[in-house]
């Protein structure tokens, strides 16, 4: 990392708050009497983020990186875990992403909020390349059925069927559109749901009541709505309706 470690740690700390305005994150600071003289707030040594039951700490020191997560239950620390700086930030991610969800009501801030801090979640998590798009449906099909819930994981399965008999059907604009489906609506959606703790993901709920895995449902019906109509038109050489299909989704999910 060639980032200075104080740095790197108020560029989290900031980063956290950009993603979710209602992330609990403090920054520990080292003061030196220069610094005190001066009225400077001193050199950052450490970020912590309260999450729902876990507080994310992670500290410099002695050259080195320490991070813990400890498990928090009625506000008292239960149990405390040293892990490394990688786990420590896929930790970390996670919390601001459902902080992210909660205060915004949208399971798909989560992904927003990896874009945010600039952290990755995770390699090759739900991609499909536009170069073999139907070697990465078959591909991502695999991944939700380790990654997903069992319904979720069907209806990807429907959809990427869907998708596949589409695409060679399918000419110009329209196939165009079969394909953004394929490698973005389709993937975003996911990256967004696996962005959440998973206990969180499966029962906290969302501004309106539901739970993020309700809002993965929902989003899911619609790919596979118009995934359908767009399989039926691509069969029956009717452009104008696969367009419009497709159209639906780039409304819907490039906003």
């Amino acid at each position: 990392m060639s980032e200075e470690p104080d740095a790197f740690l108020e560029r989290l700390a900031a980063g956290a708050r950009r993603a979710s305005p209602d992330a609990v994150v403090e920054v520990e600071r080292e003061r030196t009497l220069r610094d005190r003289l001066s009225g400077q707030q001193g050199r950052a040594v450490a970020v912590a983020l309260d999450g729902a039951d876990r507080r994310c700490t992670l500290r410099h020191e002695r050259g080195g990186w320490q991070g813990e997560i400890a498990r928090v239950v009625g506000g008292i620390v239960i149990a405390r875990e040293r892990v490394p700086l990688g786990a420590w930030l896929d930790s970390f991610a996670s919390e601001v992403a459902a902080s992210a969800a909660r205060s915004t009501g949208d399971a798909a801030a989560a992904r927003r909020a990896y874009a945010v801090l600039g952290l990755e979640q995770g390699p090759g998590a739900f991609t499909v390349d536009r170069d073999d798009v139907a070697g990465g449906l078959d591909a991502l099909r695999d991944e939700a059925r380790s990654r997903l819930p069992d319904d979720a994981a069907a209806m990807v399965g429907r959809i990427v069927g869907l998708l596949q008999d589409a695409l060679p059907r399918a000419s110009g604009d329209a196939a165009a559109l079969v394909s953004r489906t394929a490698t973005v609506y389709l993937p975003d959606t996911l990256r967004a749901y696996i962005a959440l703790p998973e206990g969180w993901a499966r029962s906290g709920a969302l501004r309106d009541g539901s739970s993020a895995a309700d809002a993965l449902r929902a989003q899911l019906a619609s790919i596979e709505d118009a995934a359908t109509r767009m399989r039926d038109a691509a069969v029956a050489d009717d452009a104008d309706a696969l367009l419009l299909n497709g159209l639906f989704l780039e409304e819907r999910f490039d906003a």
